[in-house]
């Protein structure tokens, strides 16, 4: 992973030049961008680590903070903030307080902000070599329990329909798909489906992650052949054992 971190600002130029100045010492590519959505989307990489220096000028921009956190979602990045209590409420109206790793109080001690990057990237590499999870399910309570239960052995993402599941995958590959079966508009077996029926995306494992129990519905979805079918009312440690026994399963496959 490059040590590579993008400064979104608006104004307060000499406070950005000495936190840059520092980072650069400290031997991390530095990129500044300004806070509206065609520098960010010009400028944002996959891997990189977000720090955002909040100013008089945060409820000006609704519309790059919205796109930002659509961005971070879909792409798993993490937002570091730099700012005063008012100003991060403002920015907590649009971005959820989950993406947020880091809070950085004006006056800023930017040696301790420095070790906090160093802290962000020694984490980011070792999570990089985990396996990577996507989980859809349109009740946002139980994604957030779920992903809070993976996290620590997995990179996880969540998103909450099969359309957006669809749209992630088409740029990244899961290791592993939890999908529930009953969901909106695109049902589970739908998404599977059409995960299947793709070339480029058709080896994807898929589990489903469901409620659903009935003869009927369990049969209809093995006939689409997924990896796993897991209820949901199985707690933390037995959904962490299934999911840790079928990639140890995977990793005996190819020996």
């Amino acid at each position: 992973m490059e040590r590579r971190i993008v400064i979104i600002s608006h104004g307060a130029a000499f406070m950005v030049g000495a936190i840059e100045k520092n980072l650069k010492e400290a031997k991390f590519e530095v990129v500044t961008c300004d806070a509206n959505v065609k520098d960010l989307s010009a400028c944002i990489e996959h891997d990189d680590i977000l720090l955002i220096y909040l100013g008089d000028y945060v409820e000006d921009v609704k519309e790059t903070w919205v796109y930002l956190k659509d961005t971070c979602i879909e792409k798993d990045m993490r937002i570091n903030v730099i700012g005063n209590d008012k100003e991060m409420d403002i920015f907590k109206q649009f971005i959820n307080e989950s993406l947020i790793d880091n809070y950085f109080e004006r006056p800023l001690d930017i040696k301790s902000l420095v070790a906090a990057m160093e802290d962000i990237f020694t984490a980011s590499s070792i999570n990089n070599r985990k396996k990577n999870i996507l989980i859809v399910d349109d009740d946002p309570t139980y994604l957030k329990t779920v992903k809070d239960w993976l996290s620590g052995d997995y990179r996880v993402n969540i998103v909450n329909s099969g359309m957006q599941a669809i749209t992630f995958i088409a740029k990244h590959t899961p290791d592993l798909i939890l999908l529930d079966y009953e969901m909106p508009v695109t049902t589970g077996p739908q998404v599977l489906e059409m995960i299947r029926s793709e070339s480029a995306t058709g080896t994807i494992p898929v589990m489903f992650l469901t409620g659903k129990d009935d003869r009927q519905s369990v049969e209809k979805v093995l006939k689409l052949k997924p990896q796993g079918y897991i209820l949901k009312s199985v707690g933390k440690e037995k959904l962490k054992n299934q999911i840790r026994d079928f990639f140890e399963g995977l990793k005996s496959k190819s020996y």
